[in-house]
């Protein structure tokens, strides 16, 4: 009886042995996602990034746990945040914008890298979008048509606009893509495009004042997302085109949410729904370099009839029918 005891003893001391690491494996096998968000983590885009990731089966703290870190528009904060991200050895990290973006891209290039910016090859975070190479893949959001369109969409609903003002920063090459793209737009629309550059949130006033000396009818802010330096202060733009009543199509719906009389661009929550596709096929063994860029496909107007009212400004039937989405 007493050899018994000892084999199971010695059976279940040899189980417990092997089952162990077995767990510990399992443990270790769950991949760290990093997010790394310029302003704040956990808007409703981040959301949409999310819920598409639980859609792919991925379950928090189950088989996939994230490291988030915002560096609240501080760019010193953004790259000390960026290096304790890397130190973490996550299996890939998010960026969520070209700033955030390029602060990962200088402290690693191996760890995958999965971007939403609006210009990467120009920001110099890929060579191209069809191979970019090197660790890093994701979605753009600029193209040359949607600058164009945006252009042709705010002249439909201001018909009387001629002198129509474009605000960009040289610095950033996304919105220097937008206004080359209206130059030329422009011409064909009979339209006089004014082009105010803007590098900083100080700089805002002084090119509103300048808009009125040059009797503007109409604004176009090609900052947008695409220049997180000048959009964190998006309230003040917002509260500038309203005080010198110019009629104004921004780059995304939260301007518009905001009081912005429209705006036309990429659906920013499904290009987060799309990166949580790149994640996916990451953590599978797809290699980022290997994996094209995106070009935005889905595409949404949004006008504010309130903001129209308060500008006395009536929007064409046909602009409102166009809309994906009309605040009343």
């Amino acid at each position: 009886m007493n050899d018994m005891r000892v084999r199971v003893a010695a059976t279940i001391v040899a189980l417990a042995v092997l089952i162990v690491p077995v767990r510990a494996r399992a443990q270790a096998a769950v991949p760290h996602v990093g997010f790394l968000c310029w302003v704040t983590c956990g808007n409703p885009y981040h959301e949409a990034f999310w819920q598409a990731l639980r859609k792919l089966g991925y379950a928090d703290y189950r088989n996939i746990t994230f490291e988030n870190r915002a560096a609240g528009v501080d760019r010193a904060s953004l790259d000390t945040l960026a290096s304790k991200l890397v130190e973490l050895k996550p299996a890939v990290v998010v960026a969520d914008s070209t700033q955030s973006a390029l602060a990962l891209k200088n402290v690693t290039r191996t760890i995958p890298l999965v971007v939403i910016v609006d210009d990467p090859v120009g920001s110099g975070l890929i060579p191209n979008l069809a191979r970019p190479g090197g660790n890093v893949t994701g979605l753009s959001s600029v193209t040359s048509e949607l600058a164009a369109k945006q252009l042709e969409l705010l002249k439909e609903a201001v018909p009387g606009a001629s002198r129509i003002a474009v605000l960009w920063n040289p610095a950033n090459p996304a919105t220097a893509l937008r206004l080359r793209a209206m130059q030329g737009a422009a011409r064909a629309l009979g339209v006089t495009l004014l082009s105010l550059e803007v590098r900083t949130p100080p700089e805002h006033e002084g090119a509103f004042a300048t808009m009125v000396r040059m009797r503007a009818d109409a604004l176009i802010d090609a900052l947008g997302g695409a220049d997180r330096s000048n959009s964190a202060t998006t309230g003040r733009i917002l509260q500038l085109a309203m005080k010198h009543r110019l009629p104004a199509l921004y780059q995304s719906e939260d301007f518009v949410v905001g009081g912005g009389l429209m705006s036309y661009g990429a659906s920013v929550a499904d290009q987060f729904r799309q990166a949580a596709t790149y994640v996916d096929k990451i953590l599978k063994g797809a290699k980022p370099g290997d994996l094209p860029v995106e070009q935005p496909t889905k595409f949404e107007l949004v006008i504010n009839l309130k903001t129209a009212k308060a500008l006395a400004l009536t929007i064409p039937h046909a602009s409102i029918l166009r809309a994906d989405r009309v605040i009343e």
